[in-house]
């Protein structure tokens, strides 16, 4: 399968690297023409000069531009799109609705709008999914096959995929933000900085991972680490004290609201 990126930026680039993971062939198109040809270069794929040809030639075709860049780009493709029903168009541009996208198209069309995050990068991203009326289940099972390097994927309807967004889209950022702080807390204690941000970093993915293996709740989960009077609930005291919980609920709040405006 051909799978084309329109914009090798960061995801982008990150999903495009997933995808030739998966033994797909890679089709790359962005106005950077160095950032095209290191990435095609390194991933074994074909350059394009122009977002058309590249659109004709793809069996699935990514949008990685920014929000504000979407409509410019649809319309460079809307002639090479039409009357294709062997292709899918796949935007990952926050904010940016199927409607929005068919809309601005001018005829039905087969789109996915996805939601991952940086951790695609390394096989372990969250890849939040819907469709349009038009995507058949072939053309699915196509996204997904091409994705199965990449990650974790949840369909879900359209209308929750900006709350969804909020966690696993901008969560990375607050999560790395936890452990720099948590490593920074172990140098304060005396470890050195590579000590401190491994053992850190380990945490957070096995706590993670057993979270996702338990039928235990977090808090569960973390009361079950705490014995009374014990290192472990003093820490815990601390971050209530503080209103840990509120504050973090508070950034996906923010980033939530940001992503509805970025649509509008």
């Amino acid at each position: 399968m051909k799978i084309g990126f329109i914009g090798c930026g960061n995801m982008g680039g990150a999903l495009a690297r997933a995808t030739a993971g998966a033994g797909h062939d890679v089709l790359i198109f962005d106005k950077n023409s160095a950032l095209a040809e290191a990435t095609a270069g390194e991933l074994g794929g074909a350059v394009y000069s122009d977002s058309r040809a590249l659109a004709a030639d793809a069996d699935v075709i990514f949008l990685g531009v920014k929000p504000n860049i979407v409509p410019e780009v649809l319309d460079e493709l809307c002639e090479a799109l039409r009357g294709r029903k062997d292709c899918l168009l796949v935007s990952m541009a926050a904010g940016v609705t199927l409607a929005s996208i068919e809309s601005r198209l001018g005829f039905p069309f087969p789109i996915i709008r996805i939601m991952p995050n940086t951790p695609v990068a390394v096989g372990e991203g969250m890849i939040l999914w819907c469709k349009s009326d038009s995507v058949t289940d072939e053309l699915a099972k196509g996204f997904t096959d091409a994705m199965s390097k990449a990650g974790r994927l949840s369909r879900l309807d359209e209308a929750k995929i900006d709350a969804g967004t909020a966690v696993s889209g901008c969560g990375p950022a607050f999560v790395y933000m936890f452990i720099d702080a948590l490593a920074s807390g172990g140098e304060t204690c005396g470890l050195t900085r590579e000590e401190a941000l491994a053992y850190a970093c380990q945490t957070v993915i096995g706590a993670a991972e057993m979270t996702l293996a338990s039928d235990r709740t977090p808090t569960e989960l973390r009361d079950a680490v705490c014995s009374p009077g014990g290192s472990t609930i003093e820490g815990v005291k601390t971050l209530l004290g503080k209103d840990f919980a509120t504050i973090v609920e508070s950034a996906v709040e923010a980033s939530y609201k940001r992503t509805q405006e970025l649509g509008k």
